[in-house]
């Protein structure tokens, strides 16, 4: 976002809208994590930056596309959970910066559920 006013400019990066995606996204009920995927994991080792993992935004004048990329719970109904993130990240992206989100796109690239026996976390991914 970049705004030119009497005051000055206000430009918002895209690195702030994939955070607070981000963070919506990680407290809407169901989803387990975000996917980073092979790409994003060898940029972490890298980089050492892990708070945008999952998340692509493309930000313009005054909209902006988000892109997800989740693990979810198992046992939770996929549709109405993402359906729920979309709004839930919809919200908090607009109401934090003022940008209108003009979509939402979720991959769920996996499950996370326990195993009965040990009680051990186990990741089921595509």
């Amino acid at each position: 976002m970049s705004e030119n006013g009497s005051e000055g400019a206000i430009r918002i990066a895209d690195d702030v809208v994939a955070v607070i995606a981000g963070l919506a996204a990680t407290k809407t009920n169901g989803v387990a994590s975000m996917s980073g995927g092979i790409t994003e994991g060898w940029a972490k080792r890298v980089g050492g930056k892990n708070v945008t993992r999952g998340v692509s935004v493309e930000v313009g004048q005054v909209e902006t596309a988000i892109d997800l990329r989740v693990i979810v719970e198992y046992g939770v109904k996929i549709h109405e959970i993402c359906r729920e993130l979309q709004e839930n990240v919809k919200e908090a992206v607009e109401t934090m910066t003022g940008l209108s989100v003009v979509e939402v796109n979720i991959k769920v690239e996996g499950v996370d559920f326990k195993e009965e026996q040990g009680g051990d976390l186990e990741r089921v991914v595509k």
